[in-house]
């Protein structure tokens, strides 16, 4: 069972906004411990799910409670409606992209796009920007580029037709023209992002979850990634033997996917608890370090040359959303 404040943190809620959900009769925990703190099981979580789905859709708490205990509430309908929600946010984007290519297409070839064109590229692009409101405030949406910027859009869509390129000539991610473009890869997203471990930590986890909404097919993301793994190996190399690298590309197979969602979980706990005083925040510390000593091992001269290769070298911090605050709080959280 989950206390409040992890539920919080997985879902990416405050804890003032569960307790809310219990004063009201939305949300009431099945259990209470010995200490009297809220305890959330299995079917709370699915309810949870459930009226965070119908607020995505726009109802008022009110409408959810009547709508919980209707057939239009059960989890069932809840999914399927989420479904068809996310194809069409899948379609959205397949428009968005070949209206972008068709608009592409006139430009290089010196002709202007006419009025109608434009005005289907922006009412098209206004409804991208409708998936990026979902996951990020409106101070954090003024700071990302890709949002606001048509130039960092052009440039964005630039990246991923090169990515198909690449695919399609069958280019290895290992080769030097792969590596070469995720490092540009690399260094547009930090500049777009202004460095900032947190909005890269969110972003990635929102791509994770969106590829096609945002327009960025599973092959292409797998593509970038693999490519990225290839361009920070080489300089892993530099520090690391050969049976850590070894011990390294196994673990991006078996369990690359866990890092994402656990440094966007990390990063929001640094909001909820940046003194990493509480519970929460030590089990994190604990699923870190196990993920990342089943990828480097536990032998300390292993250790202390992956944390040297991390501190001296630049590249290797750029991408995941961990900065040396992130590790200061993760060092915090550990020793509680």
């Amino acid at each position: 069972m989950l206390k409040v404040g992890e539920l919080a943190a997985l879902a990416n809620l405050t804890v003032r906004t569960l307790h809310h959900y219990d004063g009201i009769g939305l949300l009431r925990p099945s259990a209470r411990s010995d200490a009297g703190y809220r305890l959330y099981d299995r079917d709370d979580v699915a309810r949870l799910h459930r009226i965070q789905a119908l607020r995505a859709f726009g109802l008022s708490l009110a409408d959810i409670a009547l709508t919980l205990d209707s057939p239009a509430g059960s989890p069932l309908a809840i999914v399927d409606r989420q479904l068809e929600a996310l194809e069409t946010r899948m379609a959205e984007a397949r428009r968005l992209r070949d209206q972008l290519l068709r608009v592409r297409a006139q430009l290089v070839q010196g002709s202007a796009p006419d009025l109608s064109t434009w005005l289907t590229t922006l009412e098209n692009t206004m409804d991208m920007i409708n998936v990026y409101e979902r996951y990020f405030t409106k101070e954090e949406l003024e700071r990302l580029p890709m949002v606001r910027s048509d130039a960092a859009q052009a440039q964005w869509q630039a990246m991923v037709e090169q990515v198909r390129g690449l695919i399609e000539s069958q280019v290895p991610p290992g080769s030097d023209a792969a590596k070469a473009f995720a490092l540009r890869w690399l260094q547009t997203f930090d500049r777009d992002t202004g460095g900032d471990a947190a909005l890269q930590a969110k972003l990635n986890a929102m791509v994770e979850r969106e590829k096609d909404a945002v327009g960025m097919p599973a092959q292409i993301f797998d593509y970038v990634k693999a490519a990225v793994g290839e361009l920070k190996s080489d300089t892993w190399a530099k520090y690391l033997r050969p049976e850590v690298l070894d011990r390294m590309r196994r673990h991006i197979a078996a369990r690359g996917h866990e890092w994402t969602p656990l440094i966007a979980q990390v990063q929001a706990e640094i909001k909820a608890d940046p003194d990493a005083t509480g519970p929460r925040a030590r089990d994190l510390g604990r699923q870190w370090m196990a993920l990342f000593h089943d990828m480097v091992g536990t032998d300390p001269q292993d250790v202390d040359a992956f944390r040297k290769a991390t501190a001296t070298e630049p590249l290797l911090r750029m991408g995941p959303g961990i900065g040396d605050a992130t590790l200061a709080w993760l060092r915090k959280a550990l020793s509680t």
